[in-house]
């Protein structure tokens, strides 16, 4: 009898998170557990691994926790616990700490000390560059298939998200905003 109320209760637990956040969700912690599994050694290990966390349900866990707390975070706060985390990327002229801390990035060169802090706002739904104290916004979504880009005179132009709109664009600005990407 009580192992009836107790099934019945983690459905309705199950039930009520799924349908209160409707949101799938990142999947933050198994992602960074898979990953890391990824990384430690050959394809034998990894599966050794992969196997022994099934077995010990280490993967069952984390995605428990996913579906049930993290994603629901994520969802209402609009930011993940997990996500934050510092990565090192080399580019061709250094290495660079990128931060993450759920709502942008903190990038860092390991090379003059520079910092440069890249922020999304989701109520305007921008991205915006701060460096030197100073905050432009570089990216608006206007909706599925537009964005706001800055001009050469500081206003924004709508853009549409296709291989025209952005050939149209790059040919308005000079091609001088695709100049960082080469």
């Amino acid at each position: 009898m009580k192992k009836t109320y107790l099934s019945v209760a983690v459905v309705c637990l199950l039930s009520v998170s799924l349908l209160g956040s409707s949101c799938i969700g990142s999947f933050q912690l198994t992602n960074k557990l898979l990953s890391w599994n990824r990384q430690i050694g050959n394809k034998f290990l990894n599966e050794l691994v992969f196997f022994a966390f099934w077995v010990l349900p280490v993967y069952e866990v984390s995605a428990l926790a996913d579906v049930l707390v993290l994603n629901s975070i994520e969802f209402w706060s609009g930011t993940n616990p997990v996500a934050s985390g510092t990565k090192v990327i080399q580019g061709n002229d250094g290495r660079y700490l990128v931060d993450c801390d759920g709502k942008g990035y903190t990038i860092t060169s390991e090379t003059d000390g520079s910092v440069v802090r890249l922020d999304f706002d989701a109520a305007e739904q921008t991205w915006s560059v701060n460096t030197g104290g100073e905050k432009h916004a570089f990216l608006t979504f206007v909706d599925d298939t537009h964005v706001a880009l800055p001009t050469a005179d500081g206003s924004m132009h709508t853009v549409e998200l296709s291989q025209q709109g952005l050939y149209a664009y790059q040919q308005m600005t000079g091609g001088a905003a695709f100049a960082l990407a080469r």
